[in-house]
């Protein structure tokens, strides 16, 4: 990954100035995370979707969901509704602005403040920013994500009194659209104008499966026993930082012998240089799992679609039956051990 960089003092000061404005305006009174409408990023066209947060009176912040993964993973964990995963919320694509106690600052924070020359006072009045990105810790902006979060706020600041008024304004057209406040430059004026959109798709980057075919024609050599195998690939809640990187979670390869609840191989992997690539590695690093043990198991089982489809091909090859489970139960177990053990 590349070095990190930091936004400069102006795009910091524009910041401010808008979450400021936001909490003078405490939009949270009278709208709930499900009021979104749109913006657009008028450097690069990208959409955002903002969200508020904080009616219940116990934390505010105001979410700008990213992109056609951000919206979706909004919308899925508003289906969820309480059965949500507290981890689901910081796996979506996502910039945030909250304000928190003066104690959940990092050093970083607090000088950006005294650079401005800002003083925040009491509970829940000190502005905090961080960047959320899948399978990523949640980090400090960078630059362009503070302009357009900025750009976010000033919209909402636009939006919220608007809807306070009509509160059909923010009323999806035919269940699917949303207001979006959309950009247009007249010589060096940027004007905002009300417009609309539906949800995008889902835009899913594809995974490339890359295994040497000398791999599987040795997984073929191995000896067959009436093995079965229960695999499993599950980000594990443990961030990791290497040097100038922002930190990640890696992602745990584990596989179980079923009967016994042996752990047969276990391996974590980085989501570098992309998510995608670091799934597309999961077959070739089985095979080298069941390569290392001596092993061809009869059948392994998977509780993941996506894990079924990227291990299908290599089940073909190498000549082993590969199940769509429902539960892994032995593999749980291995799992709550592992987690456990990460708690203390």
């Amino acid at each position: 990954m590349a070095e990190e960089t930091t936004p400069d003092i102006r795009e910091w000061r524009g910041l401010y100035e808008a979450t400021v404005r936001i909490k003078e305006i405490s939009p949270w009174e009278w709208m709930t995370e499900a009021d979104v409408f749109g913006v657009q990023n008028p450097e690069t066209g990208e959409l955002g979707f903002v969200s508020v947060m904080g009616m219940l009176g116990e934390h505010y912040a105001v979410s700008l969901y990213l992109g056609s993964e951000g919206i979706h993973g909004y919308l899925t964990l508003q289906e969820m509704g309480p059965f949500a995963d507290p981890e689901d919320l910081i796996q979506i694509p996502q910039l945030q602005a909250s304000f928190e106690n003066r104690e959940q600052l990092d050093k970083r924070d607090r000088e950006v403040i005294n650079k401005l020359g800002l003083k925040f006072r009491g509970r829940n009045a000190w502005p905090w920013f961080r960047s959320y990105r899948t399978s990523f810790f949640p980090w400090f902006l960078e630059p362009g994500e503070a302009s357009f979060l900025s750009v976010a706020l000033e919209q909402l600041a636009d939006v919220a009194p608007r809807f306070r008024e009509d509160s059909s304004l923010l009323e999806p057209l035919d269940g699917e659209g949303y207001l979006l406040r959309a950009p247009r430059r007249e010589g060096e004026t940027l004007l905002w104008e009300d417009a609309s959109t539906g949800i995008p798709p889902l835009d899913a980057p594809p995974i490339e499966v890359e295994m040497g075919l000398s791999k599987v024609e040795a997984l073929g050599q191995l000896p067959r026993r009436g093995v079965r195998l229960e695999v499993d690939f599950f980000m594990f809640p443990a961030p990791v930082r290497d040097e100038g990187d922002r930190p990640y979670f890696p992602h745990m390869l584990l596989a179980v012998d079923a009967d016994s609840g042996m752990v047969l191989g276990t391996e974590l992997l980085k989501p570098f240089p992309s998510q995608e690539a670091m799934w597309g590695s999961v077959p070739e690093d089985l095979a080298d799992q069941l390569s290392g043990v001596g092993l061809l198991p009869e059948k392994v089982s998977v509780d993941s679609e996506l894990l079924f489809q990227l291990l299908e091909p290599l089940a073909g090859e190498a000549g082993f039956e590969l199940e769509l489970a429902p539960s892994l139960p032995g593999l749980e177990t291995v799992r709550e051990h592992l987690l456990q053990a990460l708690g203390e």
